[in-house]
C-alpha cells in the first residue's frame, strides 16, 4: 500500500513540496540524495506513510526537527515528527485513526498500530531574524519572554522560528531532498551549533535555549558558535524567570544525555548552574566533592550510553549528596544526635532545591532513603546487615555507598565487605558479622560486677546457675 502510495505522489507533475500555493524561497537550498546520501529506506514506516498521504492529498509534508538532524550525522533517530502546510482539520480528515491535541498549538497524533506519528502545521508569528516583525497573537513580558504565540504560517517561517539551524531542515522522504533555509546541513558538516537569529532576542524569547544549546553542543559533539555563545554569561539570570517544572524537565534531558559530564562542566563554565543546583559550584571546588559528582555523571553517561535503565531519583541524589553531607556535619559538630540531624538536612535541602528547580516529590522520597540508608552500612553486627539487605531500595544505596568509596569520602574496605557479604552463604554471612563494640564493653562491665555471695545452704545450684 505505501509503495503504490509513493509511485502516486512521486510521478505527479508538480513536486509536493511546492504545492498548495508555496513556492520556495531565493534563500532556500534543495540538497539532493547524492550529496546528502539518506533515502526513504532511513524513515519510520508510519513516519512514510503520514507523508505520503499528505503529499498524495496536495499537501506538504517533511521530516523536520531532530530527525532530520540525525539522519544527516548519521544518528539513529528516536523520533520522526512531520511539519505540513495542512492544517490540524485537513491532517484529521485524512487520517481516520488521528486526534487534535494542544491548546496553545494545535498538533496532531496519527496512529500506525502500536507507533504514533506527531504532525505540526508550519508556524509563523516571531521570526527568528532578529527583526521586528512579531505577530499579532503574540506577547511578550518586561524580560522578552514569549508568552503566548499560536499562529500557522509558510514553511520559511516555520524554519526562522526554530531554535538552532540545525533543527531547522526538512527532510522529504518521497523525493528524497534536504530543504535548508538557513544553512543548517553546512554547519552540520562543520560541527557548528549556531541560533537562528538575533542570540540576545532568542534567548530572553525563551531562556531555556541557553541550557538546550549547552546539551546539544555536548551531544552532538559540535561547537557553539561564538555568536552564539557569547551572551549566554549575562543573560544567565534570565533563568530565574522560568518555571521550575521547565527547568527539570530540561536539566532532566541534559543529564540523561549521555554526556551529562561534559554538560556540567559547560554549565559551570557559562555561569549557567547558578540558581539550578545550588552550590554546585562550591562542591566542585572540594576535592571529595568534585571526584564523587566526576563519577557519578560519568556512571551514567556510560549507562546511558549501554541503554541501561537509569534512575532519576539516585542522579539527583548524588548532585546533592555533598551538600546534604556538609550541613549534616556541621549539626553533629554541635552536638545534635546524627539520625535526627540528617532527616532534618535532608527536607531543608530539598525545600531550597525545590524552588528552584522543582524535582517531582516522586524522586524526592528515593533521595531521602538513599541517603537515609548511608549510615546503616557502617553497622555490621547482629541482624542490621540483614535487615539492610532485604531493603527494596537496597541495590540503589549500595551503588550509592561505593561512590562514596570510590571518591574517597568512605574507607573502601566497607565497600569490599558489603560485596562479600552479598555473595556469601547463610553460614559465611553469619561469620562475617562484627561484633558490636557497644556489646563488648557491656559484657566487659558486667564482668567485672561483684558476684553476690553463694547460699551455702542451697547446695543444688550448678555451676550453671552462678552468675557470669
Amino acid at each position: 500500500m505505501i509503495r503504490k502510495l509513493l509511485r502516486r505522489v512521486f510521478n505527479r507533475n508538480t513536486p509536493a513540496s511546492t504545492s498548495a500555493g508555496q513556492s520556495p524561497s531565493s534563500g532556500l537550498r534543495i540538497i539532493p540524495r547524492e550529496q546528502h546520501g539518506i533515502s526513504r529506506d532511513h524513515i519510520n514506516a508510519c513516519a512514510l506513510k503520514v507523508t505520503a498521504a499528505l503529499q498524495e492529498a496536495g499537501h506538504s509534508a517533511f521530516i523536520v526537527g531532530g530527525a532530520a538532524r540525525d539522519l544527516i550525522l548519521g544518528l539513529e533517530p528516536k523520533d520522526f515528527d512531520v511539519a505540513t502546510n495542512a492544517t490540524p482539520e485537513d491532517v484529521r480528515a485524512i487520517f481516520r485513526r488521528s486526534r487534535i491535541i494542544g491548546r496553545r498549538f494545535r498538533l496532531v497524533h496519527v496512529m500506525c498500530g502500536a507507533e504514533t506519528v506527531e504532525v505540526s502545521t508550519f508556524r509563523g508569528g516571531a521570526s527568528g531574524n532578529g527583526g521586528d516583525d512579531v505577530a499579532p497573537d503574540t506577547h511578550i513580558d518586561e524580560h522578552g519572554r514569549l508568552l503566548h504565540d499560536n499562529v500557522f504560517g509558510t514553511q520559511e517561517e516555520d524554519a526562522r522560528r526554530r531554535d538552532f539551524t540545525v533543527n531547522a531542515l526538512f527532510f522529504d522522504p518521497i523525493h528524497e531532498e534536504i530543504w535548508d533555509y538557513l544553512n543548517g546541513y553546512e554547519d552540520i558538516t562543520a560541527r557548528r551549533l549556531r541560533i537562528i537569529g538575533d542570540p540576545v532576542r532568542r534567548y530572553r524569547e525563551d531562556p531555556i535555549r541557553m541550557l538546550r544549546a549547552v546539551r546539544l553542543a555536548a551531544k552532538l559533539e559540535m561547537q557553539l558558535d561564538p555568536d552564539t555563545a557569547a551572551p549566554i554569561g549575562d543573560l544567565a539570570p534570565l533563568l530565574r524567570n522560568v518555571p521550575p517544572s521547565r527547568l527539570f524537565d530540561e536539566m532532566l534531558k541534559l543529564l540523561l544525555s549521555g554526556h551529562a559530564l561534559t554538560c556540567v562542566a559547560e554549565l559551570r563554565k557559562r555561569g549557567l548552574h547558578h540558581g539550578l543546583l545550588p552550590m554546585l559550584d562550591v562542591i566542585l571546588e572540594q576535592p571529595l566533592g568534585e571526584r564523587f559528582i566526576t563519577l557519578a555523571l560519568k556512571n551514567t553517561d556510560e549507562r546511558v550510553r549501554l541503554e541501561k535503565p537509569v534512575s532519576p531519583g539516585f542522579l539527583f541524589a548524588a548532585l546533592l549528596w555533598h551538600e546534604v553531607l556538609a550541613a549534616w556535619n556541621i549539626r553533629q559538630a554541635a552536638g545534635e544526635k546524627p539520625i535526627p540531624a540528617l532527616y532534618q538536612v535532608m527536607d531543608d535541602v530539598l525545600a531550597v532545591q525545590n524552588k528552584n528547580l522543582a524535582i517531582p516529590r516522586r524522586y524526592d522520597a528515593i533521595m531521602k532513603e538513599i541517603w537515609a540508608m548511608q549510615p546503616r552500612f557502617v553497622g555490621r553486627s547482629g541482624r542490621k546487615p540483614f535487615r539492610l539487605l532485604e531493603h527494596p531500595r537496597f541495590r540503589a544505596a549500595y551503588d550509592f555507598m561505593l561512590l562514596r568509596c570510590e571518591s574517597g569520602e568512605v574507607d573502601m574496605e566497607l565497600g569490599k565487605w558489603w560485596e562479600s557479604f552479598q555473595r556469601a552463604s547463610s553460614s559465611e554471612r553469619e561469620a562475617m558479622l562484627i561484633k558490636d563494640e557497644l556489646t563488648k564493653k557491656r559484657r566487659r562491665s558486667r564482668g567485672r560486677r561483684k558476684s553476690p555471695p553463694i547460699d551455702t545452704a542451697d547446695t543444688t545450684r550448678s555451676a550453671a546457675d552462678l552468675p557470669e
